[in-house]
């Protein structure tokens, strides 16, 4: 045990590189500390996003823990069903649902379709017609609130592709109202992700709080309101904070939202989640040194992990192999693009060929983003209890 967290590296010795290590301990530990904070409150109830990572072993866990789940895809919603997730757990939401998507959720009896516009209400009650079934349906409204994160994972602005303008709220729920095949059952809202200052889930609730009032001046109740999820974690710091304050998080909605007798709130937590416990494992292949830089090759490449090359992300890089002095390296991959390449004049303990470096903060958006690319292989997922 040192400071770079807890890894078997001599068990990781044995396993072809490159490949996502999850530790599971930390997972349970951060859905006890979801469940203790959430469990202060009667009507809470967290989805988690399953967009962060789908791997099979680690939504069994999930699922243990009693959450719901939120899908944004029909392939999301089966392996939703597949790990044993309630059917009346699912929310299902995303811009663009296929009719083979929405059928899938109609025939599964999902807890709630997140709506995003006019045109896609009219499918609906219109598949569900045909099933002479009535689907629950909750309306997405873009708020016009920023985040103070990443432009590209920035939803809740008025320029942002997602979601109803609140200019046009009231009317589609009353024409959802007319509709003999969906039921109105609540508002969706969504603003971003990694965000890691309460102020902008603060300035979400009191937009939740206006349009509250104006619909209950319309004579409109709601049943539910879900407010998303967006929940950084600390990318530089992984070990010394490897779980999110859920604690200021949720009470930043139960102390400013202003929620209505027996309404439910509902939560899409998924990076906040997972992020902490997963690390990509790769295997440094060669040091080069090039005319004005030294070069860390390794065997994992954005193909791996994309966030890097996507959003300039940051992951923390240890050498778990050497705890040698240190020195300086582009830390880069082998994919025939010159964006690959995991992090510039970074520090680390000298690498040499056959040392392992763990890429940190890996769990959310890495796994599930990967891609086969160069006629790659896609990486393997292994969780603590497979070593």
């Amino acid at each position: 045990m040192n400071d770079k967290g807890v890894f078997p590296l001599d068990k990781f010795n044995d396993i072809e590189t490159p490949f996502y290590y999850y530790d599971t301990a930390l997972l349970r530990k951060t859905l006890r500390a979801i469940n203790n904070e959430t469990g202060k409150y009667d009507n809470f109830l967290v989805h988690y996003a399953i967009k962060a990572n789908a791997n099979p072993k680690l939504l069994r866990l999930i699922n243990e823990a009693g959450l719901g789940v939120d899908c944004v895809s029909g392939g999301e919603i089966q392996a939703a069903l597949n790990a044993g997730f309630s059917a009346d757990k699912i929310v299902f939401a995303g811009v663009g649902k296929s009719d083979k998507e929405i059928n899938l959720g109609l025939d599964s009896d999902i807890l709630c379709f997140n709506v995003e516009s006019i045109p896609e209400l009219e499918v609906i009650n219109e598949l569900a017609e045909r099933k002479g079934k009535v689907a629950n349906v909750a309306f997405r409204i873009n708020p016009d609130v920023g985040a103070h994160t990443h432009a590209n994972i920035t939803t809740g602005l008025a320029e942002n592709k997602f979601g109803i303008s609140m200019t046009d709220m009231e009317g589609i729920i009353m024409k959802a109202k007319e509709m003999a095949n969906v039921r109105f059952v609540g508002l969706h809202f969504h603003i971003g992700s990694q965000i890691l200052e309460m102020d902008d889930f603060l300035a979400l609730c009191n937009r939740v709080n206006e349009l509250q009032d104006k619909l209950e001046s319309k004579g409109i109740a709601v049943e539910n309101i879900n407010v998303g999820g967006g929940l950084g974690i600390d990318y530089h710091n992984p070990n010394g904070a490897p779980i999110p304050n859920f604690k200021a998080y949720f009470e930043t909605y139960a102390n400013n939202l202003k929620l209505r007798k027996g309404q439910i709130l509902h939560f899409e937590l998924g990076r906040s989640v997972v992020g902490q416990c997963g690390s990509l494992i790769t295997k440094v292949l060669y040091v080069k040194q090039g005319a004005v830089k030294k070069f860390a090759i390794v065997d994992a490449g954005f193909t791996d992990l994309i966030r890097p090359a996507l959003y300039q992300a940051y992951h923390k890089i240890e050498n778990i192999s050497n705890e040698d002095a240190l020195d300086t390296y582009d830390v880069v991959g082998p994919i025939c693009e010159s964006s690959d390449v995991f992090a510039k004049d970074y520090q680390l303990n000298v690498c040499q060929r056959g040392d392992i470096l763990a890429l940190r903060s890996a769990g959310a958006y890495g796994e599930i983003m990967a891609s086969q690319y160069n006629c790659r292989q896609l990486p393997k997922g292994y969780v603590t209890e497979d070593l």
